[in-house]
């Protein structure tokens, strides 16, 4: 079992939700809070939560298997803000600042996961 808190992607992690949370989501309309709105703060906060849940298993192979779950829900956010800003409900900026984060996280998660599966 490892403390989820030392581990730096998680930190990555929890510091992209808290910028999806306070920058991203009060830029969608509120006609989007049922749907788009809600897609993209389910599959953000599922990152570090996936992280979590795997650091809380007792194999590296267990770990691996929710660091896949937390690479998928990355790639969601980044698709889900990616039609956010076609749909002009994120500016170029805010755009580039989350998709930058999201590719730390990605980056973060990949290698791990290639040193786990060694």
């Amino acid at each position: 079992m490892r403390d989820y808190r030392k581990l730096d992607v998680w930190k990555k992690a929890h510091v992209m939700v808290l910028f999806v949370y306070s920058d991203i989501l009060p830029m969608f309309p509120v006609s989007e809070r049922n749907d788009l709105h809600s897609q993209v703060k389910r599959a953000a906060y599922s990152v570090p939560l996936n992280i979590v849940e795997g650091a809380g298993r007792n194999s590296d192979q267990d770990f691996a298997r929710f660091l896949d779950m937390a690479l998928g829900s990355c790639h969601e956010v980044e698709y889900a803000c990616l039609l956010a800003a076609d749909l002009r409900y994120l500016n170029e900026e805010k755009y580039l600042e989350i998709n930058n984060k999201i590719n730390e996280v990605k980056a973060m998660l990949i290698g791990l996961l290639k040193r786990l599966r060694r």
